[in-house]
This record gives C-alpha cells, structure tokens and sequence, in this order.
C-alpha cells in the first residue's frame, strides 16, 4: 500500500521526464515551428527517489496558428505560416534498482500524431516514434537533477511528417520546490544523422540547442498558475553534396507563455497553456495552445 507522501510524489511524478510536441518537436528542421520540450508544464522534473516501480499514460495536444513569419533579419512578415495540429502518446514505466539505491529511473516510448494545413494543402498521420530512458537523485528534499536521452526514428506514415533522419535528443533536467512556489526546466541539445534520400542531395541537419523553463505558484493543492518561457537556436542545414551551409537553414525562437495545472486527484491531472514567439529568425511564430492530461497507476 502507498502512503499518503508516495501518492503525492505519483501525483507529482506523473507529468513527467521528457516531452515537445509540439512540443516535442517532433520533426526537428529550421521549418519547424515550437521549440523543443515546449509542451513540459510544472513539477515536470519534480521526481522522487526509492519508490516503488509504476506506470504513466500521457496524451498531449497542441495546436499552433502560426499566421507570421520570422525572417532572416528577425522581422515578423505576414504570411509562410500555418496551422498545425499535434499529439503525442506516451508510456511511461517508472522504476529504482536496489543495486543502485536513491536514483530514480523511467524509460519511455513516445508516437507522435500530426496534421498541417497550410498553402491550400492539408494532410495528416503518425510521425516518428520516440524512445529513450531518464535518471536523476536528489542532492536534498527539495530539489531534483538528473539526464534524459532519447533516439526519434526516421519514419512515418507520410515523408512531410518526419524529419527523415535518426536523431538524439538529450537534457539535463533539474527542479527545486518552495513552500508556496516551485521552479523546474530543462536545457538541451538535438543531434541528428546525415539525411540520404536516393536521387537528392545529402543533408546534415543543424544543431539544436533549447531550454524550457517553468515558474509555478501553488495557490491551492488543486490549481496551480505558472509561467512559461522556452529558448530554441538552431544552426545552419550543411549541403554535403553541394559542401556549403543552405540559405537561412539556421533559425532560432524565444517563447513566453501562462498557463494552469490542475491537479484533480493523485492519479489524474490536467495541465492548460497559451505560448507566443517574442522573438525569432527564420521560422514561422508560435501562436500555440497546449493541453495534457495524465493518468497513473501502480
């Protein structure tokens, strides 16, 4: 039987390690819109240690109406946007190993579904799939830090829904808890392989760098405001066949947002943000709303 302090820490827990769609990005290219790990919300890394093993379904939606477009000088022009559409499923098994006693383990396995309108053109399906373990301690009661990885394939049901490339997304991942307040975020990098399609030209894509910040006040055990802020900076595409950088390939955006966790019992949560791009280069803006709900169970 769980005591009251482990039901709490579930409760907590479930959120958690990891996330994008949009906001996990799923597909990861200068195009994109959102920045990576965008979807996370509060107490999103706030994770316990010596529990016992258990299981999380998680289901996240965004949409993003992203009728602007940051250019290569940072202004923000009318038009080359869209609106989109995304979800991401995910199963979470969270467990300890008594070899390797207060740290905590969870090893995920993530699809993500997608549907783009834009130029007149509509179409939709599954995108890649996303795997991947996360580990962390606590250097005291309050606070957590710890590393996440995960591999995102190269495929799906259509081309323009994934990045055609295997790529590693990695992050440290910390959070600290006040009495009334809590503070948590993540900052990482996304490293993908050489993209080979019979007949074009061969791509390295660039690098992405992103952090995902989030401030809460817990005004009740039920409902819980937060701030978002969320940073993405990615370097130019390589043409290996043609050996130069592509033009404006690199891109780069910055995010503010607010939104509300609700916490409607120890097994089930409900989390709501609305996000918009204060700055950028090379990208459509993020105009974007954000829910996800969690379940838990032993």
């Amino acid at each position: 039987m769980y005591s009251t302090e482990s039901a709490f820490w579930r409760r907590r827990l479930a959120p958690c390690v990891l996330v994008s769609a949009l906001s996990f990005a799923p597909v990861v290219s200068a195009e994109a819109a959102d920045v990576t790990l965008g979807i996370i919300g509060p107490h999103e890394y706030d994770l316990p240690v010596d529990f016992k093993p258990f299981n999380v379904l998680v289901q996240y939606g965004d949409g993003n109406a992203a009728g602007n477009y940051y250019n290569s000088g940072g202004q923000r022009t009318p038009g080359q946007g869209s609106h989109t559409w995304s979800g991401m499923t995910k199963y979470v098994h969270f467990r300890t190993f008594d070899a390797i006693p207060h740290v905590g383990f969870a090893f995920e396995i993530i699809q993500t579904e997608n549907y783009t309108l834009a130029n007149g053109a509509s179409y939709g399906g599954l995108g890649p799939t996303i795997v991947g373990p996360a580990a962390w301690f606590k250097p005291n009661s309050h606070s957590t830090f710890g590393i996440q990885t995960f591999m995102q394939t190269n495929s799906g049901t259509r081309d323009s829904l994934t990045p055609g490339y295997w790529s590693n997304i990695s992050s440290i991942i910390f959070d600290y808890e006040w009495k009334h307040f809590s503070f948590d975020g993540d900052v990482g990098t996304v490293v993908g392989a050489t993209k080979h399609k019979n007949g074009e030209h061969s791509y390295s894509p660039g690098v992405v760098f992103y952090s995902n910040l989030r401030f809460s006040w817990k005004a009740t055990k039920l409902v819980e405001p937060f701030f978002a802020f969320d940073w993405q900076n990615v370097t130019g595409t390589y043409d290996r066949t043609a050996d130069r950088y592509v033009d404006d390939s690199n891109s780069r955006e910055v995010a503010l947002g607010t939104g509300i966790m609700f916490n409607i019992s120890w097994d089930f949560s409900l989390t709501a943000r609305y996000s918009h791009s204060v700055e950028g280069r090379n990208i459509p803006e993020s105009n974007a709303y954000y829910i996800k709900l969690v379940y838990l169970w032993p």
